[in-house]
């Protein structure tokens, strides 16, 4: 996933605008959503205790400039928004004007469901306190427009194992919640998409700007059970697309080997089909 540098959970919408006073005339009013999406991950579940979405308006460091969204307390499954779905949080009015930041507070209930099949708690240092801000570059209410924020959660680099855990220690949680979150704002419709042959292979795939406005950037996902994969939210540009294998074939198969595409484009507001590539 591309980082704005959890979301870093980035990213994986954008978190925030309750507080200002909605314009006495709603034609001109702008209207704010933030959303949230995921990469696939190597759990079979990843719930975050969302408890508060929060939107900075004044200049850094101002402690008055934050507004609190109407935003109802939730557990998200992050792993469940995955492959273009993304789970709606925010949607409402608002008066027009710059989003300088915005910030997203985590309760104490956030946990990991393991491959094992085990629950793990998830500890997130700063996320139940202060809140995971994420800066906002240019984001701008405009009247009488929508402007969608998406939170791209990166799975991956979010959740991080305690080097000191050990199986049948409970006194220690065996996960780490350090959220790292791709920020995505509306007028960036670019994509790409496509499934991996064989699908058991289940690559993390990196698309690599190399050249463009915005160049150079990295964004990241991974393909799902069925070998199917997408990534939205991107610049208009050229990108080098590189498949990683994370798992190992089987004894007396074909060995599953890293695939790089390079030159591949990507304009607004279309998706590019990679269509089938074997990692074999």
């Amino acid at each position: 996933m591309k980082l704005n540098r959890l979301f870093p959970l980035a990213a994986i919408a954008l978190l925030g605008l309750a507080g200002c006073s909605k314009s006495d005339d709603d034609n001109t009013s702008s209207k704010l959503e933030v959303r949230l999406m995921d990469a696939p991950g190597d759990f079979q579940s990843v719930v975050l205790d969302v408890r508060q979405v929060e939107v900075h308006l004044k200049e850094e460091n101002d402690p008055n400039g934050w507004k609190t969204l109407s935003f109802t307390p939730k557990a998200i499954n992050v792993l469940e928004f995955v492959n273009g779905k993304s789970a709606l949080l925010v949607s409402e009015d608002f008066a027009p004007g710059d989003l300088k930041e915005i910030r997203l507070i985590l309760g104490p209930d956030s946990y990991v469901i393991g491959r094992d099949g085990l629950r793990y708690d998830l500890k997130t240092p700063s996320g139940q306190s202060s809140g995971i801000k994420l800066k906002l570059d240019k984001a701008t209410l405009r009247q009488r427009e929508t402007f969608q924020l998406l939170l791209d959660f990166d799975v991956a680099k979010s959740i991080v194992e305690r080097g000191n855990w050990r199986p049948g220690n409970d006194k220690k949680e065996r996960y780490l919640l350090k959220p790292v979150i791709r920020v995505v704002a509306q007028d960036l419709r670019g994509g790409l998409y496509g499934t991996v042959n064989p699908a058991a292979a289940r690559p993390q795939i990196l698309a690599i700007r190399t050249s463009g406005l915005l160049a150079p950037d990295t964004v990241s996902t991974m393909a799902d059970a069925s070998g199917a994969y997408q990534i939205g939210g991107l610049a208009a540009g050229t990108y080098r697309v590189e498949y990683f294998p994370s798992t190992a074939a089987p004894v007396g198969q074909t060995p599953y080997r890293t695939v790089v595409v390079p030159n591949v484009t990507v304009l607004n507001d279309l998706r590019t089909d990679l269509r089938v590539t074997t990692l074999n």
